[in-house]
């Protein structure tokens, strides 16, 4: 089945001939006698369009079982002309048009277009719509792209006793055919199509109100024990009033819902009035403090782009920064300056930035601001560059033109472009303005190009111990050969009384190869030079040698969360591009771990050091540090305070690094109650865990799969249980689950995600290695057969992890044919692109070993 594919070419010529002014859409989810429908459901669709040219021909997107009828002034179409691919023909245009489109649309269970997922524990169905990029085609007949704005009126169809939600409050209800209700809802403001919402099934509901704003939270009926309503409606008030104040404009809508919906492909999406988030956020078990602080981000992320991607839109995806690196940037100031997670700079230090970071040495680098061709390319572009990456740029554009005159420019942008579409000149014109700064070398720079610059200090110490000679050089790979102005500061950090703390700082601009730092000569040399002391560039750093063997014992002594997160972020690069070796990242870490405050910065060391283990240490040694790792999480677990989050991690850990006889026995001992930690909750998630370490290992089968999901029979269970029984270190198993992955297409989106993710794991690498050559030549007709995230999610996460030249030449002979399509392409390069660094990291770990 041929993808709609919306290239940027036809969608400005489709935006140059047509205004919209209105769409009237009516539903029916019901199978006529007053009951969920099961596989398709009747969509009629009324749009109201003028054309520039009459006479002109164009087209509408609809992805439909069957097309019906439709009429073009009147006129009955011929619709045997109908592609899923192509649309539907619109043929002689009249300068006012209103077309009317009756089909049968399909239900999905990819969580793209109309959702629809039964849940196993009380047999209800729910409903939820996921448009972005382009699939609004999939539930009504629309002109999917971003820049056709237009006003939507819904007609639902539905059971009685279902709750029906989309983007507006005002709706009147009446009663319908069969025992069915009728739910007519009031107008929308302009908008986008991916932004139109439709979330219906028997959810359960609590309200709120703020500011005269109708609040609402919603969640299936089975999870609704777990909901948090306070703690999530208290985060989003004071988003609300962090953002009245900071973008002197009301909220845009009439009333705001979060929904949380099952299997759901990202972590949440920006309906006008209407967000929908991953249910995982409904939190079923204990989880850590930084979870918590996650979910604060994705709630500030979401209310933000009320504003910013939904008031004012990019006009096509080239400028999906706008939207996204907007939203990260000023989501992560509301929570450090209006919530309880004030360290949230310190997250995005360790967090957001080393995705970016990650990312932007891929070869399939891009610059933030993108070329995107076609709506395939948008749909691999949802990625740490065009989020944390251009977060990064724009908390490095406020340090440059100030905070006050960057939001005084943002204000004019609203007020310029309220319910219209824009261009990242459009936002450049209103900061330029306010700021008296022309940013236009600025945005070459930072915007218009890629990769990420490396920055090392470099100086000479005097015999009485002073810095005879301090610079800062700025380095840049042969394929992206710029060099970019950055406005850091320069930290100097020595023993004390309070540990390792700052003893000097100094601010300045670095360009060029070199910028020399005449303030830090004749000053005492530091015991630790951290260059972006702050974070307030976007950069690598690299530590000198006197600083890094500081750090290898005294990392830990260094009270201030943020600039431990910079020296942890800048050793963890170092392990990345094979300059440190991969046991001493491993070493620096459990010898520093025990003093980290941060929840969200201990979970992303503990994830790293796996990943080191995993991909960037030779494999003679690799046994040797995941004994270690796992004789630390023992003895930590033991050692942590009851119910901290440490012993809550050190737990999970624990689970994923056990290789051993002791250590299954002490996961088994935690799972049947016979070992007890005090203050640690087993719960159903850490039983998950558990087991799963013992499954991946050979310690438990079958039976206890059977049995955990028998205690857990959710939809939550049936993933964790398809992830269990991909994780069996059989022939067997794995051959399963290949199959799974990449030929059954009757399961949905998150079992298949469960599914994949238990495929590959670090203790079974000989048992999988011999499916290197099958992935090559299963991998696209996966691509050209699946939906969009499905398909994407095999590619990357079924990719092979083996650590070979083998694994290159495979990927270079799938590579060498030119006409494989160009998302896939970019995605098969990234995985080759891993699997080249790690053999570099290996045997940079390797030498280490040997010169020792």
């Amino acid at each position: 089945m041929a993808v709609p594919n919306l290239t940027r070419t036809d969608a400005a010529a489709r935006a140059e001939l047509l205004a919209v002014q209105s769409y009237d859409i009516s539903l029916d989810v019901t199978d006529g006698a007053g009951h969920p429908g099961e596989h398709t459901f009747r969509s009629t669709t009324t749009v109201e369009f003028t054309c520039r040219r009459p006479g002109a021909d164009t087209f509408i997107d609809l992805v439909a079982e069957t097309v019906d009828s439709a009429t073009l002034n009147g006129t009955e179409l011929d619709i045997s002309t109908y592609t899923e691919e192509g649309g539907l023909p619109l043929p002689g245009l009249a300068e006012q048009n209103t077309l009317v489109v009756t089909a049968d649309c399909r239900y999905t269970n990819s969580g793209e277009g109309l959702h629809r997922f039964l849940d196993p524990v009380d047999g209800q169905v729910y409903l939820y719509t996921q448009f972005e990029p382009a699939d609004a085609k999939r539930m009504f007949t629309c002109f999917d792209q971003p820049d056709l704005k237009s006003t939507f009126t819904l007609h639902v169809t539905a059971p009685f006793d279902w709750q029906v939600i989309s983007n507006t409050g005002g709706r009147t209800i009446e009663a319908g055919e069969g025992g069915s209700q009728l739910a007519h809802f009031a107008p929308t403001k302009r908008i986008s199509t991916y932004l139109v919402a439709l979330i219906a099934g028997p959810y359960a509901k609590v309200t709120d109100l703020h500011e005269g704003i109708p609040l609402g939270l919603y969640c299936r009926a089975s999870l609704a024990e777990f909901l948090d309503p306070d703690e999530i409606f208290r985060v989003t008030k004071q988003g609300f009033d962090f953002y009245h104040r900071v973008f002197d404009y009301p909220y845009p809508f009439d009333k705001y819902d979060q929904l949380f919906v099952p299997e759901f492909n990202a972590g949440a999406m920006e309906n006008a009035g209407a967000v929908t988030f991953l249910e995982d956020y409904v939190f079923r078990s204990k989880v850590s403090r930084a979870r918590y602080e996650r979910r604060a981000e994705t709630i500030l992320h979401e209310l933000g782009h009320m504003w910013f991607g939904d008031l004012v839109t990019m006009r096509w995806w080239d400028d999906l920064w706008l939207n996204e690196s907007f939203a990260t940037y000023i989501s992560t100031l509301a929570q450090a300056e209006a919530t309880e997670y004030t360290t949230a700079w310190t997250t995005f230090a360790n967090t957001e930035k080393a995705w970016a970071y990650a990312q932007d040495q891929l070869p399939s680098t891009h610059p933030i601001a993108a070329d995107i061709p076609d709506v395939a390319a948008v749909e691999v572009n949802f990625d740490g560059i065009t989020y944390a990456k251009g977060a990064s740029v724009l908390k490095q554009l406020v340090a440059y033109v100030g905070r006050e005159e960057f939001l005084t420019g943002v204000q004019r942008y609203f007020r310029r472009h309220e319910y219209g579409n824009t261009t990242l000149a459009d936002l450049l014109g209103p900061l330029s303005e306010s700021s008296g700064r022309d940013l236009s070398e600025w945005a070459d720079q930072w915007l218009r190009t890629s990769q990420v610059n490396t920055l090392r200090p470099v100086y000479e110490i005097t015999d009485d111990g002073r810095y005879a000679s301090f610079a800062i050089e700025q380095t840049a790979v042969a394929e992206h050969p710029v060099l970019r102005n950055h406005r850091l500061a320069v930290g100097l950090y020595s023993e004390g009384p309070d540990g390792l703390t700052r003893s000097h700082r100094v601010e300045l601009d670095v360009a060029g190869a070199r910028t020399e730092v005449p303030e830090l000569v004749g000053h005492p040399a530091a015991d630790l030079v951290l260059v972006n002391d702050d974070d307030l560039t976007y950069a690598k750093l690299r530590l000198d040698e006197r600083s890094l063997a500081t750090l290898r014992t005294r990392i830990g002594a260094i009270p201030d969360p943020l600039a431990r997160a910079l020296c942890w972020s800048a050793a963890w690069d170092m392990t990345r591009d094979a300059e440190l070796p991969a046991r001493e990242w491993v070493r620096l870490v459990l010898a520093g771990i025990g003093a980290e405050t941060e929840s969200s910065v201990l979970q992303s060391l503990l994830a790293r050091v796996q990943s080191a283990l995993s991909s960037f240490a030779d494999p003679a040694w690799a046994p040797t540090g995941w004994a270690q790792l796992a004789d630390h999480a023992l003895a930590a677990l033991d050692a942590a305070p009851a119910g901290s989050d440490q012993q809550l991690l050190w737990s999970r850990t624990l689970a994923s690094a056990a290789r051993t006889d002791e250590h299954a026995a002490a996961l088994r001992g935690l799972l049947d109650g016979s070992r007890v930690v005090e203050g640690l909750e087993v719960d159903t998630d850490a039983r998950w865990a558990f087991l799963h370490g013992l499954v991946s290992i050979g310690a438990a089968g079958d039976a206890e799969i059977d049995a955990e999901a028998g205690r857990d029979a959710t939809a939550t269970g049936a993933r964790r249980t398809a992830t269990a029984r991909a994780l069996r270190p059989t022939p067997e198993s794995k051959e399963t689950t290949w199959r799974q992955a990449f030929h059954d297409e009757t399961i949905p989106n998150a079992v298949h995600e469960a599914v994949v993710a238990g495929f590959w794991h670090p203790a079974q690498r000989e048992l999988t290695a011999g499916y290197v050559d099958r992935y090559f030549a299963e991998v696209r007709p996966v691509w050209e057969r699946r939906p969009g995230e499905i398909a994407k999610n095999t590619v990357q996460y079924l990719f092979p992890p083996v650590v070979e030249p083998r694994t290159i030449a495979a990927a270079d002979a799938w590579l060498a044919d030119a006409e494989q399509p160009p998302a896939l392409r970019r995605l098969v390069f990234e995985g080759r692109d891993g699997i080249a660094r790690a053999l570099r990291a290996r045997e940079r770990d390797g030498d280490a070993h040997t010169s020792q």
